[in-house]
C-alpha cells in the first residue's frame, strides 16, 4: 500500500486508486486503513464526476426505480399522482408531471426535484 495520497490525474491513477480501494474494502472506521479508504473514495468520486459523468435519469425512470425500491404498486401512487388513468399516462410517457405531482413525488417518495423537473422522454 502506498503511503502518499495524490490527486487522480490520469486513467492509470484512477485504476491504481480503484485497485487500492478493492484491497482496503471492509476496513474498519477510525483506523488508518479506514481513513485511507474514505479519502481514496472521495478522490475517485471527484475524478469520475469530471471524467465519467452520468446523465440523470428520466423522471419516469426515477419514479419506476423508487417504486421498485419501496415495493410500491401503481395503486400506491394514487394519492401522489392522481387517478389510475393519470398514473398510466405518466408512467407510459404520455403525460408530463405537473408541479403538484413533482412536489408530492419529492415529499412523499424522496425523489430529487431536480430529476423530476427534467423533460420526460416521450413514448413512441
Amino acid at each position: 500500500m502506498a503511503t502518499d495520497l495524490k490527486p487522480i490525474r490520469t486513467e492509470a491513477d484512477h485504476q491504481a486508486a480503484m485497485d487500492e480501494v478493492a484491497s482496503l474494502w471492509g476496513a474498519a472506521d477510525g483506523t488508518a486503513e479506514g481513513d485511507r479508504l474514505d479519502v481514496l473514495v472521495t478522490l475517485i468520486d471527484a475524478w469520475e464526476t469530471v471524467h465519467e459523468p452520468m446523465d440523470p435519469p428520466d423522471p419516469v425512470e426515477a419514479i419506476r426505480f423508487r417504486m421498485e425500491q419501496q415495493g410500491l404498486t401503481r395503486k400506491d401512487l394514487e394519492g401522489v399522482i392522481g387517478t389510475r388513468t393519470r398514473i398510466a399516462e405518466v408512467l407510459n410517457g404520455k403525460r408530463s408531471l405537473s408541479i403538484g405531482m413533482i412536489r408530492r413525488l419529492h415529499e412523499q417518495l424522496g425523489i430529487p426535484a431536480e430529476i423530476l423537473i427534467r423533460p420526460m422522454r416521450r413514448a413512441a
